[in-house]
């Protein structure tokens, strides 16, 4: 087939925080600088900047006032700088106040955002430096030769869901870089490609994921003031579940909203979806939602493994930033600014090794040595075994933290496990005797006014795919209509918080798997959490997923 080819001489995959930082500190560097132009794109399968960016979200300024240091003279959409922090415990009926905010919930300075309006912003900062951004362009696989990443290509178009051409086919391009950085967020399907074939994650702990849900509503404008924040710990979870929620007030009774499940949980019945459902019917938050309206809905996976999980960062021709590299706080629930900092310290990286004509491991490993002398990693190795430490349950993973802020991290390593091995059999779980069931163990019925079904809210993420494309959605072996019913009770029905995965009757008094890739969100807690680790997630056509307008 003949592709047609691009050459750059850098290549940046993913238009979020960490790609577009590094496309701004590239831009930066060449002014400063001088000589020879280099050639830099970014590339991003949403069809328009911001539309795949999903987050609570908090923004520690720190790195956005380095990058940008002028960023509100230009318009940095800051919805409300915080005001006032506030965490509860919540017992089923009851919220119980905390007497003192622990220093991870301390947000004075930080500013309460709409990450979608955010990376919108940005993009724009990065193409008034003339920067080619190319929306709607997903990259489908890494290009080598060797061992040497030398770019990626992009997805073809207009396939159809037999896998041949349409009428308006178009083959993907070969984008050729003499230095890539990936940012192609949590679990990166190029990420995690790279780090099969080359074996970048051999020296790391699993990664550990959480899946954060959040929902948009529109209250009373004096029902919170605007820059309130409110994190909850407890209900609806049991003490061996790792989570909690957030709610953070913006000017004209806008809120958001959600609910952070940690992807390691036992029960296979458990519906991370219904948790949160569950968790707004609390009376509590009951009182705070009522008489408003949800506008928007979306599920993103969050990386939250820590500092041990970040895979070797650097390969001859090749570096990885931001979420894809595992840079999340769990404990203070942000990596924004992390992402931001690591995009700049590759960008350096790039620049230097592109100019003096070596863009070898070796040459790129400077990358990692900033990493570690940079406040990535002053914030994220003191606690870099929290997540892991709530393994144990809610009060051990509470006062493994607190040793860790008290000592600085001196409390030592703990030992991490992929999630999806942790869930239990029904029988080990339940004792039950072996039997397919679709039904939660933490089911709550919607009311559509305070709760809501998956299918109803899947359409206010604004998701859409062509029907008749192949399913990017990949499940490579027939567990689903063998074993997993009897072992699991087919947990992708429920993990999956856009209904994408559905049991259905097979004609033969059984169930097939249903997969309405259509419905999918872009969430990556499929290819996380299924228990035998059968599903992959791949970009589908560029531009397709969802479209988190104020998200």
């Amino acid at each position: 087939m003949d592709r047609e080819t691009l050459e750059v001489d850098v290549l940046i995959v993913g238009g979020g925080p960490a790609g577009l930082s590094a496309a701004l500190r590239l831009a930066q560097l060449q002014k400063a600088k001088g000589g020879e132009p280099l050639s830099i794109a970014v590339i991003e399968k949403a069809r328009e900047a911001g539309a795949h960016q999903l987050s609570g979200a908090l923004l520690d300024p720190s790195t956005l006032q380095e990058l940008i240091p002028d960023f509100r003279a230009k318009g940095a959409p800051l919805a409300a700088e915080v005001q006032q922090d506030n965490i509860y415990f919540l017992t089923p009926k009851r919220e119980l106040r905390l007497p003192i905010t622990p220093p991870p919930f301390q947000n004075h300075g930080n500013y309460i955002i709409s990450l979608n309006q955010f990376a919108k912003w940005l993009a724009e900062q990065v193409e008034a430096e003339g920067i080619d951004l190319f929306w709607g362009f997903a990259g489908q696989s890494v290009l080598y030769d060797g061992t040497r990443v030398t770019g990626v290509r992009t997805g073809d178009r207009g396939v159809g869901k037999d896998g041949q051409p349409r009428g308006m086919f178009e083959p993907g391009a070969d984008i050729q870089a003499k230095v890539t950085i990936f940012a192609d967020g949590v679990r990166g399907h190029l990420t995690k490609e790279l780090m099969r074939t080359l074996q970048l994650g051999d020296q790391s702990q699993p990664a550990q994921f959480g899946i954060g849900l959040k929902e948009l509503w529109e209250v009373p404008a004096d029902r919170l003031a605007p820059g309130t924040v409110i994190h909850t710990l407890g209900y609806p979870l049991r003490q061996e579940e790792f989570g909690g929620s957030w709610l953070y007030a913006m000017p004209e009774g806008r809120l958001s909203i959600g609910f952070v499940v940690g992807l390691d949980y036992k029960d296979p019945l458990l519906d991370p979806y219904s948790s949160f459902q569950r968790f707004k019917a609390h009376p509590f938050i009951a009182r705070i939602l009522d008489g408003g309206q949800r506008t928007k809905y979306g599920a993103k996976a969050l990386p939250e493994g820590g500092w041990n999980t970040q895979p070797r960062l650097f390969m001859d021709g090749g570096l990885i930033v931001g979420d894809a590299a595992n840079f999340v706080n769990s404990m203070r629930l942000k990596g924004i600014h992390l992402a931001m900092r690591s995009g700049m310290l590759a960008a350096e990286a790039a620049f230097d090794a592109v100019r003096a004509g070596d863009t070898s491991a070796h040459a790129l490993s400077r990358y990692k040595a900033m990493v570690d002398e940079s406040a990535i990693k002053t914030e994220l190795y003191p606690v870099r075994s929290v997540h892991q430490a709530f393994g144990g349950g809610l009060y051990a993973g509470s006062v493994f933290a607190g040793l860790a802020m008290l000592t600085g991290g001196r409390v030592g390593d703990l030992e991490g496990h992929a999630g999806h091995t942790r869930m239990r059999t029904l029988d080990h779980y339940y004792g039950m005797d072996k039997r397919d069931t679709l039904t939660g163990s933490n089911a709550v019925a919607a009311d559509r006014k305070l709760t809501f079904d998956k299918l109803t809210n899947v359409h206010f993420s604004g998701t859409h795919h062509d029907e008749d494309q192949p399913s990017h959605l990949l499940v490579h072996t027939e567990v689903c209509h063998t074993i997993c019913g009897e072992e699991y009770g087919h947990p992708c029905v429920r993990f999956c918080p856009a209904n994408v995965y559905e049991m259905v009757d097979n004609g033969a008094g059984g169930r097939r798997l249903q997969i309405n890739a259509s419905n999918c969100v872009h969430c990556k807690t499929c290819d996380i959490m299924d228990p035998y680790g059968v599903i992959t997630w791949v970009a589908p056509e560029g531009g397709e997923g969802p479209q988190y307008d104020g998200m």
